[in-house]
């Protein structure tokens, strides 16, 4: 692959799956680097040891990019409203189980486990509104 402005190849190291997402790595040496249009989409190394720069793109299994079509219909003034009240609805259950009851990760392994485990936790977050209601009703 021609790297950017400076017409240097980048190396092909290998397909790359993250999260369900699935692309090509390259790599090219820092030094070839300068004056290339990709550079701000690159990712250096954190310890900033090594000799090479990697730059991912990414593949879509998609015709459409989904993500700009959420953005799209979030901007539609008439599902702006609608979207913006998730802040109050949804946002803190979340809030609640994860930062209040501490709870931040799922421990199982199977998607079967962590659905019943994410029922478990919005069955504890829902008695906790009950018995908070239960007991302003009784101090009143």
């Amino acid at each position: 692959m021609k790297n950017g402005t400076n017409g240097k190849k980048l190396l092909f190291k290998r397909h790359v799956v993250l999260n369900r997402n699935h692309g090509m790595k390259y790599e090219s040496k820092i030094l070839d680097c300068r004056g290339c249009s990709y550079f701000e989409k690159c990712i250096s190394s954190k310890s900033k040891k090594k000799n090479y720069r990697t730059l991912y793109i990414p593949v879509s299994d998609y015709a459409e990019n989904l993500a700009e079509k959420m953005r799209a219909k979030i901007d539609n003034p008439k599902y702006k409203k609608i979207y913006s009240r998730r802040m109050q609805i949804i946002e803190p259950v979340f809030a609640n189980i994860t930062y209040c009851k501490g709870i931040s990760r799922f421990t199982m392994r199977s998607k079967a486990k962590n659905d019943i485990q994410r029922l478990l936790y919005c069955i504890m977050h829902n008695i906790g509104k009950c018995f908070m209601a239960a007991k302003v009703k009784h101090a009143v």
